[in-house]
């Protein structure tokens, strides 16, 4: 069996970021595998790590839907308790994220960092979610495409944001950063971008 995470960044590093995936791709899709690329270092080690319905799905070799919320929650309270040996950074992909986000405060976590946040499914504006970023309390960078198709700058214009949250727009980028070619921004520059602040974030926290 393969391991359930990835670690990568100095053993010696002050801070560790701990990073899920999204619902559809585990946590060797090559956009958290490139972001690590650019994280990881002197002041970040970073775990990389799979939910467990993705880890089966590895397994057996075919697609699996995610676990329910308990379990997924369950899965990063195991992670902070596991790695919980200097302040801890949680961060995820989307549904990775948001759960993050649920636990946290209550996990005393050094920091939230957000990689598209779902705030409705992609094409289902009227169900909305996301009520838990209006009453966070720890310090959180939200990264958000402006054309997220789960939430994009236009619909989160009068969104009441707590003041513990921070959000950086990614220039036309959909729920994985990526721009149209005719935006004169590149997936590459963004992602760049996107690694710059969560560093700038990490380093404020630290």
């Amino acid at each position: 069996m393969n391991s359930p995470w990835r670690l990568s960044g100095s053993a010696h590093a002050p801070l560790r970021l701990l990073l899920a995936h999204g619902a559809g791709a585990g946590m060797d899709h090559p956009f958290l595998v490139s972001l690590c690329e650019h994280l990881a270092g002197d002041l970040l080690q970073v775990v990389r790590f799979n939910f467990p319905y993705m880890a089966r799905s590895l397994e057996e070799g075919r697609r699996r839907p995610p676990d329910r919320a308990p379990v997924l929650l369950q899965c990063w309270r195991e992670m902070i308790e596991r790695f919980a040996d200097r302040p801890l950074l949680l961060a995820g992909k989307s549904m990775g994220g948001r759960m993050a986000a649920e636990l946290a405060d209550e996990s005393k976590a050094a920091g939230l960092v957000l990689l598209g946040y779902p705030f409705h499914p992609s094409g289902k504006p009227e169900h909305w979610r996301g009520e838990v970023l209006k009453r966070m309390t720890t310090p959180t960078l939200l990264l958000q495409g402006e054309r997220d198709s789960f939430g994009n700058r236009c619909e989160l214009t009068d969104f009441a944001f707590s003041a513990a949250v921070q959000v950086v727009w990614i220039p036309d980028g959909d729920h994985s950063f990526a721009p149209r070619r005719s935006s004169g921004h590149s997936e590459a520059a963004n992602l760049s971008l996107a690694a710059a602040r969560i560093i700038d974030f990490a380093k404020g926290v630290a």
